[in-house]
């Protein structure tokens, strides 16, 4: 980055990080979202994923989109689950996520075996519903078919899902991270990164109130359509221009 006549960042509060690392003054360029794209393909699911998105009954349904990784803080969410379970009794809660807890399932050198493990040890295998990974294409279909977004991650950069579930109406629940704050502003509420309680505490309140959920997915849609790919390219040949000049 010292040797780079420019440094460009995907959000303001990772630009920050960078000057706070490396003393290197960042531009901030939003990674854009193309609206038509995401939802044009109507192709039908596949039977395995279809059956796995099929609504048994009154069930609370909410979904994390990401492989497996440390920073993503799965813990944090699988802890909730028998929290949120006694909140919302007889209710069924179900939680989907676009990865599988196994050896070997997922990219990079994530170990996966001690968020397996914690499943078990909490006993909420039933309510965890591993997809795995979903190609891009089909991904709204998921989206469509839940009721909540959560994201407990504790370290981002942009965190385009968060666009992507506003954009197909959903209410979104995030850790309290800047970089969620910068993306979603006043279309989600926020929780302490590693508290289950507070994860469980923020979900019920949006569930408990169909009020509350209508302004959240209402005001998220027209927060996902700040996020524009067209402007994205724009400011970077902005960028290049100024700097052939």
């Amino acid at each position: 980055m010292r040797s780079a006549d420019r440094t460009v960042a995907p959000s303001q509060a990772f630009a920050d990080e960078i000057q706070r690392w490396t003393g290197v003054h960042a531009l901030a360029i939003h990674h854009g979202f193309d609206r038509n794209l995401f939802f044009r393909d109507t192709e039908p699911l596949p039977d395995e994923l279809r059956k796995k998105l099929e609504r048994t009954g009154d069930e609370l349904r909410l979904l994390f989109v990401s492989h497996y990784n440390y920073y993503r803080n799965f813990e944090t969410l699988i802890r909730a689950i028998p929290l949120l379970r006694r909140r919302i009794e007889p209710r069924k809660i179900s939680v989907f996520v676009t990865c599988r807890l196994e050896p070997g399932a997922n990219p990079g050198s994530f170990r996966t075996e001690s968020a397996a493990r914690l499943v078990q040890e909490l006993g909420v295998s039933s309510n965890l519903v591993q997809l795995g990974a979903v190609p891009y294409h089909l991904l709204h279909h998921v989206y469509r078919a839940c009721d909540l977004y959560v994201s407990p991650a504790y370290v981002e950069t942009f965190a385009h899902p968060l666009v992507e579930a506003m954009a197909s109406g959903l209410a979104v629940i995030a850790s309290d991270l800047a970089v969620h704050r910068e993306v979603c502003g006043d279309a989600a509420l926020y929780f302490e990164a590693f508290s289950p309680e507070l994860l469980a505490e923020t979900v019920c309140k949006v569930a408990q109130s169909p009020e509350l959920f209508r302004k959240m997915s209402e005001r998220g849609l027209e927060r996902s359509r700040d996020f524009s790919w067209k402007d994205h390219v724009d400011q970077v040949m902005s960028v290049a221009e100024a700097l052939l000049r």
